[in-house]
């Protein structure tokens, strides 16, 4: 699928045929701003910001501390070490090195496009602790922050809405512009972000259905926002009664062709026809009548499936929907619904709960597959952490992002940096590296994305989620009490740094700073279990798919580590597995109860996230499913969202986390040795990194 970024001084309205055919068809609608013009960026600064070459040369030789027994070097080749111009990929010290001077490059045409003063060696000495503090993963930007900043997505293209990991769009105004939450969804998911949307806005408009008549026809252009534009023309001609129309595929590239600048390859039209054809059906079963729930979720989700088309992007969606409407929290029933089958996996399903209320009923569905999940969105109003003070900070907020870290208000997107509290011997150093942590997501949101709805938004709150990771780890060493202290002193600490750096850029302060995100790659790097969650075990295999041609396999294979063919996919795929040690006194989350994990998600909720802990409650369906309305029951005064998983004891091939003794721990690490990779003659651009990359969110 080709989602290569558009010229920024091309405007893709300008296209003839969409000039001469479509646009006189929309005169009778309102004129909405496009969601894909972009603003004028900030000029580029004259001598851009860089560290000194002596300074970096320093970590040259130095060795990172990747995690996990070798995964987290590979998962930084896999994802984060980008193609450099000389046609070899990063090394470790040259990706931190691309972050920190992209990061402060950002401040520096900020402040200079602002005539504010830039004090270079007050910036030098702040970015050369924070390039310390991320290459000993003490701290790491987001995925996407590790693949895009300093790249020329950020540099030239100032494409700052790549940096960002997550976004909501609610369809409660859904009668003013229809096709509007679609789009916006379609064109942030095709940059990776993971998007919420809710159904509220079912029933407000009427499906016209298409009139008679010739069909127009749009020549669809081999862009992101191409794509985009011509579903938003599908929708409309459905919501706004024009003729029918039909498409030009022509322009989009071949399947297998590469797409420059976010990695991977095209996967041809064919994703793109079948989302045109698949949405028409679903607006001609619903034209006569008002919009309604299953349609909203049914558009949203089959977007999510081209997006996802081919294996060669993922993206994350979540639905909320009313906790007492049958027909929302039926639509993963595949017998009452079977159609959906093929695209109702694309989101996760949430509905608002609302303090009080009677769990029975969706207790029962979620008790058996894990879904509905549950978000209290008068918590996430009410309530920074939950420490009895309410305060009203977030009245605007209307849903929350994939993995139901972050409150958000519709349009708005987050950033999230992810800390390592168990990597710091002491609660001072932690505190300066939540300082580094804090300056790098500040600065994210200094950029402007190409959506007004959403920079209107972000201007006003620059929400962070500063989160932390290997939190299980850090409890099983240093207990849980420390772990509060920690917290405590930690956030009171991030608002004076906020305090500090809003000054220093004068920009408002953030409407919330904290937050757990469930983490994924990120950790891996740095040998930390993710988020709050425990993991399977103390020891465990971690399967990882890798392209057959890859050229990381070979160093893979040499170095002892076991290959396999991927079943299923044997001719394009192989699995790779490393043996992992989790760390001592870790348990595993079998030995967690229902009841613990929810309590340590409230301790956190309460010390520590003024946004939310994800948290996605392992549970044992003979014993404990029955207690989870009683949980709730409890729990629904403490907590902003949460998500159930049922224990699976059933095993099948290539599991990616597979449960092993310490024996087998032991005789699989004897085995393997060093990996050597071939750094001078690797040539692989690494795929745009995806917004929260959770292991329970993804697509």
């Amino acid at each position: 699928m080709s989602t290569e970024i558009f010229n920024s001084n091309i405007n893709t309205h300008n296209f003839d045929m969409t000039a001469d055919v479509i646009k006189p068809l929309m005169t009778d609608a309102p004129q909405e701003p496009t969601t894909l013009k972009y603003f004028p960026v900030e000029t580029q600064t004259e001598t851009p910001f860089a560290l000194s070459k002596s300074f970096i040369r320093k970590y040259r030789n130095q060795k990172p501390s990747f995690g996990f027994n070798g995964l987290g070097e590979m998962v930084y080749k896999r994802t984060y070490s980008r193609l450099k111009k000389d046609g070899t990929n990063e090394q470790w010290y040259e990706t931190v090195a691309r972050v920190v001077n992209g990061t402060f490059n950002m401040q520096k045409r900020w402040m200079e496009s602002h005539q504010l003063p830039w004090d270079q060696n007050k910036h030098k000495a702040l970015a050369e602790d924070m390039y310390e503090r991320i290459f000993q993963m003490k701290f790491l930007p987001p995925g996407r922050g590790l693949w895009a900043m300093g790249s020329a997505l950020t540099e030239e293209k100032h494409l700052y809405a790549a940096l960002n990991n997550c976004a909501f769009v609610s369809t409660e105004n859904i009668a003013d512009h229809p096709s509007k939450p679609f789009t916006f969804l379609m064109d942030a998911s095709m940059l990776g972000v993971g998007v919420g949307f809710d159904t509220v806005g079912a029933g407000s408009v009427d499906v016209k259905g298409v009139s008679a008549g010739e069909p127009s026809f749009f020549q669809i252009p081999d862009s992101r926002e191409g794509w985009v534009d011509s579903l938003k023309h599908l929708l409309n001609s459905y919501f706004y009664g024009y003729r029918p129309v039909e498409f030009d595929y022509s322009l989009i590239r071949l399947a297998g062709e590469p797409i420059r600048g976010f990695g991977g390859v095209s996967s041809g039209p064919g994703c793109l026809k079948d989302l045109h054809k698949d949405v028409r059906q679903v607006l001609e079963k619903n034209s006569g009548s008002a919009l309604t729930v299953t349609s909203i979720v049914d558009i949203m989700n089959l977007i999510g499936r081209c997006v996802v088309a081919g294996n060669l992007r993922r993206t994350a969606e979540i639905a909320f929907g009313d906790a007492e409407d049958e027909e929302y929290i039926n639509l993963k029933n595949y017998e009452k619904n079977p159609q959906r089958m093929s695209y109702g996996w694309t989101s996760n399903n949430s509905v608002f709960a609302k303090v009080g209320m009677d769990y029975t009923r969706v207790c029962e569905l979620a008790s058996t597959n894990g879904e509905p999940g549950f978000a209290w969105l008068e918590n996430m109003r009410k309530y920074d952490r939950m420490n009895g003070v309410v305060t009203n900070t977030d009245h605007r907020a209307k849903g929350g992002n994939p993995c139901l870290e972050q409150t958000l208000e519709s349009f708005e997107m987050c950033c999230l940096v992810e800390t390592f509290p168990n990597q710091h011997e002491t609660l001072e150093d932690y505190i300066a590296s939540l300082r580094c942590a804090f300056l790098y997501a500040k600065t994210v949101t200094l950029g402007r994305t190409h959506w007004p709805e959403t920079n209107q938004v972000m201007l006003r709150n620059r929400r962070i989620g500063t989160s932390m990771s290997g939190i299980a780890q850090f409890i099983a060493s240093r207990g849980q009490e420390t772990l509060r202290e920690w917290c405590e002193s930690g956030y009171d600490a991030l608002q004076e740094f906020d305090t500090e750096f809003s000054d220093l850029f004068t920009v408002p302060t953030s409407i919330k700073t904290t937050s757990i995100k469930p983490s994924g790659t990120v950790s891996l790097l740095a040998g930390a279990t993710p988020g709050v969650h425990y993991p399977i075990s103390r020891y465990y295999l971690r399967r990882v798919r890798l392209a057959i041609d890859s050229e990381l396999v070979e160093p893979l294979r040499q170095a002892g580590y076991p290959l396999e063919p991927a079943f299923g996919s044997e001719k394009t795929t192989l699995v790779v597995s490393f043996p992992v040690d989790a760390g001592k006194g870790l348990r595993k989350v079998k030995e967690v109860s229902m009841w613990e994990q929810l309590a340590l998600a409230a301790f956190l909720q309460r010390h520590w996230a003024d946004n939310q802990v994800s948290c996605t409650i392992t549970f044992d369906p003979a014993t404990e499913g029955p207690q989870m309305k009683h949980a709730l029951d409890v729990y629904q005064y403490q907590l902003k969202g949460v998500s159930f998983l049922p224990h699976c004891d059933g095993v099948y091939p290539q599991m990616p986390y597979e449960e092993i003794t310490e024996e087998e721990f032991i005789e699989l690490s004897d085995s393997i040795k060093p990996i050597q990779w071939k750094e001078d003659d690797s040539s692989y651009d690494p795929q745009a990194e995806r917004f929260c990359d959770g292991d329970h969110c993804t697509l």
